[in-house]
């Protein structure tokens, strides 16, 4: 399933330091950079060039930049269709700000659990606790040809 093979390569990233813009998984990685690596390693080549991009994304300008480029590769998933494994999550970090956030949910029961690249803290399996889950914006899945 693809669901398996996305959280059994996103596993491989943990411990990889947090550094913008990279995506090299031992030496370097934000939270794009992660799925990116994971993208790699479970689909192939990356489908479009990833653009420099700055820390505040697009928040002077509001744009869903993360959002509507995610929406372009991935597979959107309902907001009423449960939690799944291998599930990409985009999260709002404040109500008012854009979507600019990535992680892979890598487990469901008994608690969900996602990987993400964080700043000062690197690659790192965290809970998606009340607060995560209030911040997640859009669900994700990879194509399912991968």
């Amino acid at each position: 399933m693809i669901g398996d093979k996305v959280v059994a390569s996103a596993r491989t990233w943990i411990g990889t330091p947090y550094q913008h813009q990279m995506s090299c998984k031992g030496a370097g990685s934000d939270c794009l950079g992660l799925v990116r690596g994971v993208w790699r390693d479970v689909v192939g080549a990356e489908p479009v060039p990833i653009p420099a991009y700055t820390y505040d994304w697009s928040e002077v300008s509001k744009a869903e930049v993360l959002w509507n480029s995610a929406r372009q590769v991935l597979q959107d998933v309902d907001a009423e269709t449960p939690l799944t494994s291998g599930q990409v999550l985009l999260f709002r970090m404040r109500k008012t700000a854009v979507a600019k956030h990535l992680g892979i949910l890598v487990t469901v029961e008994p608690t969900p659990r996602f990987i993400h690249a964080y700043a000062r803290h690197g690659v790192v399996e965290t809970s998606l606790s009340a607060p995560w889950q209030r911040a997640l914006t859009a669900r994700f899945t990879f194509p399912p040809h991968a």
